[in-house]
């Protein structure tokens, strides 16, 4: 019986080297929880070892429930019953497991009725079930929708929504986007006003609404009048009822089993959550950054899957005379999707250990503050993760999801003519892995978001220190072709700071980025192959592949390509 967790070794690799000693001091309060709840670990090893016991009941769920029923979730989809959704049968009997096995609300601390796990450990969570059924982690994992109201909600709206989605009772969406707005969410208009009581009420049209039919939704409204900007833009919260109406659930190519929804409010009671004006500015990004994350765990479980898929039908798909695993050109497509998902996995939980570590900061700088007590020291190392967060997310969500979409096609390659039938389960894996590069903020918009850090060089120090270590025996050959990256990266950054062309730089934004990713992937992996020796053969075709990307980044940049945006109307008539 397969076990997404206990017999994938990569994750296995990367469960066992973690290394969060101070993110899990924080999440416990430095273990003073253990005294209010007898069930907290008293110590570090004592939280690993209840993180791995509940890991390997997600992996078995996963395997032996989930994703048995993903063919059939994808062909049934969703229905509308009366204004409301419907889920899949499977997706209704997912959600069952997962809810009598208390899953529903990892991150949420003890007193709403959760488990109180750091972040990366449910991010590892989710890359497993969207192995099993990428749509699934659409529903299991909006449990962002929850922590947002317990972070910015007061008492009372915490006492409201939490109890029922940590018994499973509610499911979330974040409704954001309309007909009219797209990724511009300054643009939004749908209209939040009060009544002479006070009483919020939200009226118009939500539009691309993943799980949009989910119980309670996070909605972002105008509600200040005359304004055309974000900064008149408040978060809100209010149940899916009678005055909530499913208008359509979207038709997608793929993610069958999550509804996409277009919703209308009808003058739908609402509560404001946090303060008035800043649903975008603040709270919706803050949001965002977690729907990043689990967006890029979805598309590294869909690499997973198809990887596995390809893997499998290449041994036991015999032409010539022998598996077509034999024949060196599939051999070395696998192999190449292989290291893509090992090293990506590296850049996962690197970014999400950086985020958790972001988030338990400012948790303990707020309990610092009703104790009265100094915080600067935390509050320096809080504001230090913030921008390492800021640059790896958005980078993070852009490789991952590429990669996603270039692995599942290769393994529809391998497959052949059959991996076009849908007898064959890579036909889904390439239609479900197709929106992880556009929703929640395309690859374009990702590399914006990662430029601001990449042109302050902001982890200069971090290279030089890795550049400065010795590293063990043929280690060192590919710590000087990372070397070599770096001097590549300087060059074309200054090369691009003399242009002072604010166009050129935006249009070079891509390759900065890329050459940056190459340097800190680079050096994770090195510093993997150093206590694993299999890693040595991941970090030598990463390594020597980014060094002949760099230098074709670096051709790109120099040589001119872009100069043609300056005749974009004649080229593109």
């Amino acid at each position: 019986m397969p076990n997404f967790f206990t017999e994938n070794s990569d994750i296995l690799f990367h469960f066992e080297n973690l290394h969060i000693e101070d993110i899990v001091e924080l999440t416990e309060n430095f273990y003073e929880e253990a005294k209010e709840y007898n069930y907290a670990p008293i110590n570090y090893i004592d939280a690993i070892e209840n993180y791995k016991k509940i890991m390997e009941i997600v992996g078995d769920i996963a395997g032996n429930f989930i994703a048995p029923r993903a063919t059939e979730v994808d062909e049934q989809g969703n229905t509308i019953e009366n204004g409301k959704v419907v889920y899949a049968k499977g997706t209704q009997e997912n959600l069952k497991q997962l809810v009598d096995a208390e899953l529903m609300s990892v991150e949420f601390q003890r007193k709403f009725g959760g488990l109180n796990f750091p972040k990366t450990i449910y991010m590892m969570m989710l890359e497993i079930v969207s192995r099993a059924d990428a749509s699934l982690m659409n529903i299991f994992g909006l449990q962002d929708i929850a922590m947002t109201i317990e972070k910015f909600g007061d008492e009372e709206q915490k006492k409201q929504f939490m109890p029922g989605f940590s018994s499973g009772d509610y499911t979330g969406a974040m409704a954001l986007t309309e007909p009219d707005a797209g990724s511009d969410l300054q643009a939004v208009n749908l209209h939040a006003y009060q009544n002479e009581e006070g009483q919020w009420f939200l009226r118009g049209v939500k539009r691309f609404i993943t799980n949009g039919g989910g119980e309670v939704l996070l909605v972002l409204a105008r509600s200040e009048p005359g304004t055309k900007d974000g900064r008149g833009l408040s978060m809100f919260a209010c149940f899916g009822g009678d005055t909530v109406v499913v208008r359509r659930i979207e038709n997608k190519l793929g993610i069958h089993g999550s509804p996409t929804c277009e919703l209308q409010f009808n003058d739908t009671p609402a509560v404001l959550i946090g303060k008035r004006k800043l649903g975008l500015i603040k709270y919706v990004m803050d949001l965002m950054n977690s729907a990043r994350l689990g967006v890029s765990a979805q598309a590294l479980g869909i690499s997973q899957a198809a990887y596995e898929e390809a893997l499998a039908y290449a041994k036991a798909r015999e032409q010539f005379g022998q598996p077509i695993y034999n024949i060196p050109p599939v051999t070395n497509m696998l192999i190449d999707m292989r290291v893509t998902l090992e090293t990506n996995r590296s850049l996962y939980y690197d970014t999400c250990k950086w985020v958790d570590r972001r988030n338990k900061l400012e948790l303990h700088i707020e309990r610092l503050k009703n104790q009265e007590k100094n915080f600067q020291d935390e509050t320096d190392k809080m504001k230090w993760a913030n921008k390492v967060c800021n640059l790896l997310n958005p980078m993070t969500k852009y490789i991952l999801t590429e990669s996603s979409n270039k692995i599942t096609y290769d393994a529809l390659q391998i497959h052949g003519g059959a991996g076009y039938m849908k007898d064959f389960t890579i036909e889904r894996l390439a239609r479900d892995a197709r929106i992880t590069n556009i929703y929640e903020g395309t690859s374009q918009l990702q590399i914006v978001a990662a430029m601001g850090g990449v042109i302050k060089d902001i982890l200069a120090d971090h290279f030089d220190e890795k550049m400065n270590k010795t590293y063990k025996g043929t280690l060192n050959k590919l710590a000087d072709h990372l070397k070599e990256i770096r001097e590549i990266f300087t060059d074309c950054l200054k090369y691009i700071q003399d242009k002072n062309d604010p166009r050129f730089q935006d249009v070079a934004a891509k390759e900065l980025v890329d050459l940056y990713s190459f340097l800190y992937v680079g050096f994770l992996v090195l510093d993997e192959a150093e206590i694993n020796r299999r890693k040595i053969f991941i970090a030598n075709r990463y390594i020597t592949n980014a060094l002949a990307n760099a230098r074709k980044s670096s051709e790109a940049i120099k040589n001119g390509q872009f100069s043609d945006l300056l005749h974009a109307d004649e080229i593109l008539q």
